[in-house]
């Protein structure tokens, strides 16, 4: 995947759809935040609140990474976690769609044979 090359657009594009995806999952981690900071009642649940904290930041940080080489497995992480659609990458090159459809359907192929 690292001699995938991008065009200006699909980097334009590519960029959007990050940044889209961040920005809901940045919403989601603050309202959840905001949900524990309320629900605060003891030490221990202003604890629990800072490693919730302490856990996503370091969940987006892993995840969100901004490589090109990387883009079309987070894309794909993505659409399955319901964060983005299939349709918003539809302009993105033919190579990078095909390795977002298959990392799609391979983690739902495996999923059918678990969950058996």
């Amino acid at each position: 995947m690292h001699d995938l090359k991008w065009s200006d657009t699909e980097k334009k594009i590519a960029r959007a759809v990050f940044d889209i995806a961040l920005q809901k999952e940045l919403a989601a981690t603050m309202a959840r935040f905001k949900e524990l900071a309320l629900a605060a009642t003891t030490p221990d649940d202003l604890w629990e609140t800072e490693r919730f904290l302490h856990h996503a930041r370091r969940g987006i940080d892993d995840k969100y990474d901004y490589r090109y080489s990387q883009l079309p497995l987070l894309f794909a992480r993505l659409v399955l976690e319901n964060l983005i659609k299939r349709e918003e990458l539809q302009k993105l090159g033919q190579d990078k769609l095909a390795i977002i459809d298959d990392v799609i359907e391979l983690n739902k192929k495996y999923l059918a044979e678990n969950d058996e």
